[in-house]
């Protein structure tokens, strides 16, 4: 019996888990579109950032649309205003949240260049808050071309997959790659490892308590577009990936305190890419398993986790009410 015992948890772990939805309401949409967010406990206050704008994308001829609105509440039912972050030409996209080393709220963001009202590139941005409501300005970090699309703190030091080139086959010259990067500061990054990913696209990556890395990734690869799932062992270069039986836009995932995984993204359950839903889902090292369909449709998704008291917290966005806008659901894990 005592060689049984130390594998317990991992096979509870990996047991399916119920979702029961407890609430969930609309807490912003003054902009005419209000997306792409992402939500965080932060000294006794929870903060939420998103993207607001006119449309999904900047248009020609709009280069200053794009901005990240802070709001912020005590108790996740009454939420103000904190901040908005902008830069002029710059569309400020799909903004994430994290606590940095020196616990500092951290945001980072995709910058798409519109200088002259046309879109000329990328460059990831990074902003820093000492609370929340004060925040530096916007600065470019990497290279032109790449988008680091979120960040995890680990025992003091930043680590995200950074994506560049394209994913169009056509694009043979520069075809499309994921870099997994490290810092220590949040500004400075170098590179950890190349994971070649065919297609590989949006990643979010966290730790389990062994030390290994989990990344859930976008693949936009135009034989399968099915998501993938990596693992690795410190120092994070050797990599084993599984393939999904799913499509998942906007790819998140929180390492519950039960050991349990739970992700999140946008899922099409006809198939048909006609149908969008913010879907919660069982995650483990080799499958993605949905489970729950969250109150959704139209342009929606991209949900952000954070686990308190007892609740997964889910910040998503939707667009079936009316115009597009900032919905977060509470849901107790069984």
């Amino acid at each position: 019996m005592r060689f049984l015992l130390p594998f317990i948890p991992l096979l509870l772990a990996a047991a399916p888990p119920t979702l029961e939805l407890v609430s969930n309401q609309r807490i912003w949409n003054q902009a005419p579109h209000s997306a792409f967010g992402d939500i965080i406990r932060f000294k006794n206050q929870w903060f939420v950032v998103f993207r607001e704008g006119k449309w999904h994308v900047a248009k020609p001829g709009q280069e200053d649309d794009g901005t990240l609105r802070v709001i912020r509440s005590r108790d996740g039912e009454h939420w103000e205003n904190a901040a908005l972050i902008t830069e002029k030409g710059i569309d400020l996209r799909d903004p994430h949240l994290s606590i940095t080393g020196d616990n500092r709220l951290m945001i980072v963001a995709g910058g798409s260049e519109y200088p002259n009202g046309e879109f000329k590139g990328r460059r990831p941005r990074v902003v820093f808050s000492p609370d929340g409501t004060t925040w530096s300005k916007p600065q470019a970090v990497l290279e032109r071309g790449h988008w680091l699309w979120r960040v995890t703190w680990h025992k003091g030091q930043a680590y995200g997959v950074s994506k560049y080139g394209s994913p169009s086959a056509e694009f043979t010259d520069n075809p499309r790659r994921q870099n997994l990067v490290t810092s220590r500061d949040g500004v400075h990054w170098q590179t950890v490892a190349e994971l070649k990913v065919p297609g590989g696209d949006e990643t979010t990556v966290r730790f389990l308590p062994d030390g290994r890395m989990v990344a859930l990734m976008r693949c936009s690869a135009p034989s399968d577009a099915k998501a993938s799932i990596g693992v690795a062992a410190p120092p994070y270069t050797d990599w084993k990936w599984s393939k999904a039986e799913h499509f998942i836009g906007g790819p998140n995932f929180i390492v519950l305190p039960s050991g349990q995984w739970i992700a999140g993204g946008r899922l099409f359950p006809g198939g048909d890419r006609k149908s969008p839903r913010t879907t919660l889902a069982h995650l483990t090292e080799t499958s993605y398993t949905p489970l729950l369909q969250l109150p959704s449709g139209g342009d929606n998704s991209y949900p952000g986790f954070a686990y308190h008291d007892g609740l997964l917290w889910t910040l998503y966005y939707s667009s079936h009410e009316s115009n597009t806008g900032i919905y977060l659901a509470k849901l107790k894990v069984r």
